[in-house]
C-alpha cells in the first residue's frame, strides 16, 4: 500500500540526471521526506496538500560534494601545526556553521572525507540527523590514515614537543600493514561510514611532495579488504602517477585530486571503474587568497606545480571515460562557494548534464548512495535546488544563485 501524499513540488522544467532529459511541467508528489511519484501537472495535482510552486524554475536533485571538509576554520595556508592551539570543540562549532553553508549552497549531501579532530565530523553528522542544526546529509570519514609525517599528519612541530600531539590529531596514523588494518577498525567503531587513505604527499601539508608515494600497494590494499568487511569504501587522497596506480590496483573507490596521473593511470581507473574526484577550481583560489594573504612558499609552489597538471588530465579523464564525481576540497575555500567550481567542470572538457550528473547520480553512486539521493525518483530523498536562469545555456554559471533548496521536503532558510 502506498503512502500517503503528503506535499506536492511543482517543476517547470524537471531534469532528468538518469535519461539526460529535461521534462516540462512535472508534480512531484511527496510522502514525508521522499518521493513518492511523479506525473505531468496536467494530469492534476492532489488537493489539500501544501505545494511548493517552482513552475518557472528547473529543478534539479540536491548537489552533491564528493570531497568536503566540513569541520574547521578556513585554510591558513602555513600547515597543521596550529591544529594545537584549537580544540574538537570549536573546530565542530565551526562546522555547524560550515555545514549552514554548504545546505545554502546547494549541496544537500556531502562526502566529507576527513578531519584532524578525529570523529568531530560524525558528531557533527549526528546533530544534523537529529535535527539539532541544520546542514547536509554527510557521510564521514572520521579521521585520516596516513604514514607519520604523511600528508594527513600535523606537522611542522620542533622535534621536542613532536611526542605530546594529542591523540585525536594523529587518529589514524599507521606505520605498517598491521596498523592500517587497527586504524580502520577503530575508525569505522567510531562511527564512520568510510575511509580515507592518505597515499601520496600533500598540496597543503608542509614538507610533503604531491607527486611522493606515502603508503605501499598492501597497505592501502589492507585498508581497502578491511573497509569491505564492514560494506565501506575507501576514498584515497593521491597526486602522483604511482600512488594512483598503486590505489587504483589495490581496489579503492575513488582517487582524490589525481593532480599528476600520467595516461596508464587514466586507462587504469577507467578500466577498473575507479571513480575521479578532482578539485580542478581550488587551483585559482589558493593562488588568488594565498598571494593576497602570504601562505607559505611551499604551499604556493606545489599549488603552481599541480593545478594546470590536474586540469589537463581532468580532461583526458572525461575523454577516457573515467567516472568523474563532483569534489571541491571545501574548507579549503568557504563552503558556501562550493559551486564555483560547476561551469569549470564545462570549461574542462563536460557538457553542462555531464557536470549536473557528476554533482547528483554519479557522485551519489561513488558515495554507495544512489539509492537515497541523486536523482528525482520515487523512494530517494526530496532533495532538491531550483534555479530560474537556465543551467544549460549559462554552462552551470547560474548554479551558483539558486533560488530555493529543499532538503526532506522542506524549503532550506538561507540567510
Amino acid at each position: 500500500m502506498s503512502s500517503p501524499i503528503t506535499s506536492v513540488v511543482l517543476a517547470g522544467s524537471l531534469v532528468d540526471v538518469v535519461t539526460g532529459e529535461v521534462r516540462q511541467q512535472q508534480a512531484i508528489h511527496l510522502a514525508g521526506d521522499q518521493i513518492a511519484s511523479i506525473a505531468a501537472i496536467s494530469d492534476g495535482v492532489p488537493e489539500g496538500v501544501p505545494i511548493i510552486d517552482l513552475r518557472d524554475q528547473f529543478v534539479l536533485p540536491g548537489l552533491i560534494d564528493c570531497h568536503a571538509h566540513v569541520i574547521g576554520q578556513l585554510e591558513s595556508g602555513h600547515g597543521y601545526a596550529g591544529m594545537v592551539t584549537t580544540t574538537a570543540a570549536r573546530e565542530t562549532l565551526a562546522g555547524v556553521r560550515n555545514a549552514r553553508d554548504t545546505i545554502a549552497a546547494g549541496f544537500t549531501t556531502v562526502r566529507d572525507v576527513g578531519t584532524f579532530h578525529a570523529l568531530s565530523d560524525v558528531a557533527l553528522r549526528d546533530a544534523i540527523n537529529a535535527g539539532w542544526v541544520l546542514g547536509p546529509r554527510m557521510q564521514c570519514a572520521g579521521a585520516f590514515i596516513t604514514v607519520p609525517g604523511g600528508g594527513g599528519d600535523v606537522s611542522g612541530f620542533a622535534i621536542n614537543v613532536d611526542q605530546g600531539i594529542p591523540r585525536e590529531l594523529r587518529y589514524g596514523v599507521a606505520r605498517n600493514v598491521d596498523e592500517v588494518r587497527d586504524a580502520v577498525r577503530r575508525i569505522i567503531q567510531g562511527g564512520a561510514e568510510l575511509i580515507k587513505v592518505i597515499a601520496t604527499g600533500a598540496v597543503l601539508t608542509e614538507g610533503t611532495t604531491p607527486g611522493a608515494c606515502e603508503f605501499t600497494e598492501a597497505e592501502i590494499r589492507a585498508a581497502v579488504e578491511e573497509a569491505d568487511l564492514y560494506g565501506m569504501f575507501v576514498a584515497t587522497h593521491a597526486h602522483g602517477a604511482e600512488g594512483i596506480k598503486r590505489a587504483v590496483r589495490a581496489g579503492v573507490r575513488s582517487v582524490e585530486h589525481g593532480s599528476l596521473m600520467d595516461d596508464e593511470a587514466i586507462a587504469m581507473m577507467a578500466e577498473h571503474g575507479t571513480y575521479l574526484v578532482a578539485d580542478i577550481y581550488n587551483g585559482d583560489y589558493i593562488n588568488e587568497i594565498g598571494t593576497r594573504d602570504g601562505w607559505s612558499a611551499d604551499t604556493m609552489r606545489k599549488n603552481r606545480e599541480t593545478t594546470d597538471a590536474q586540469r589537463e588530465g581532468f580532461t583526458k579523464a572525461i575523454a577516457a571515460g573515467v567516472r568523474i564525481a563532483y569534489g571541491t576540497d571545501s574548507g579549503v575555500y568557504p563552503h558556501r562557494d562550493a559551486a564555483n567550481q560547476l561551469p569549470y567542470m564545462v570549461r574542462y572538457g563536460m557538457t553542462p548534464m555531464q557536470g549536473i550528473q557528476a554533482a547528483t547520480i554519479v557522485a551519489a553512486e561513488c558515495m554507495g548512495w544512489d539509492d537515497r539521493v541523486g536523482s528525482i525518483r520515487p523512494g530517494r530523498y526530496a532533495d532538491f535546488i531550483a534555479v530560474a536562469q537556465d543551467p544549460f545555456t549559462s554552462n552551470l554559471e547560474s548554479l551558483r544563485h539558486l533560488d530555493a533548496v529543499i532538503k526532506g521536503g522542506m524549503l532550506v532558510p538561507r540567510d
